[in-house]
């Protein structure tokens, strides 16, 4: 959880600093507490120091790709529910299966609408929140 009470963290990977930087105004203006990441490696740190909430993945970034992130952050058990939604310039056919095949909770199409981008976090974090307090009970 977040170190600030009601308000999520969220990691944002991605090596354009264009991309990152609107992700992180449009979440900010949402409420949110941002972290970026400008490559995998680094989110991979970011994740393991900061446990963020919800994260948001570039799947085409050098180095450690996105699929790459998700593989790292699956592997160690306290990531195990931690929702990670794809950012992707490829919207082909069949893509949306491969990426939700390989784990990612979903996906965002880029460019990244502000409103989706919203809607999508919110609706992750909601379901995350109602399963943990399910889990509770």
């Amino acid at each position: 959880m977040s170190n600030s009470p009601g308000k999520s963290r969220i990691l944002i990977a991605d090596d354009r600093p264009s991309s990152r930087e609107l992700l992180r105004l449009v979440l900010e203006r949402a409420g949110y507490e941002v972290v970026e990441a400008e490559d995998g490696h680094q989110a991979v740190e970011r994740a393991r120091e900061g446990h963020p909430d919800l994260v948001l993945l570039d799947l085409q970034m050098p180095g450690l790709d996105g699929y790459g992130v998700l593989a790292a952050l699956r592997g160690e058990a306290r990531f195990a529910d931690l929702p990670v939604l794809a950012l992707t310039a490829s919207a082909m056919r069949g893509d949306r299966e491969r990426i939700l095949g390989a784990g990612f909770t979903d996906y965002i199409a880029k460019p990244a609408r502000p409103e989706v981008v919203r809607e999508t976090v919110a609706r992750l974090l909601d379901r995350r929140d109602s399963e943990s307090a399910k889990s509770v009970q």
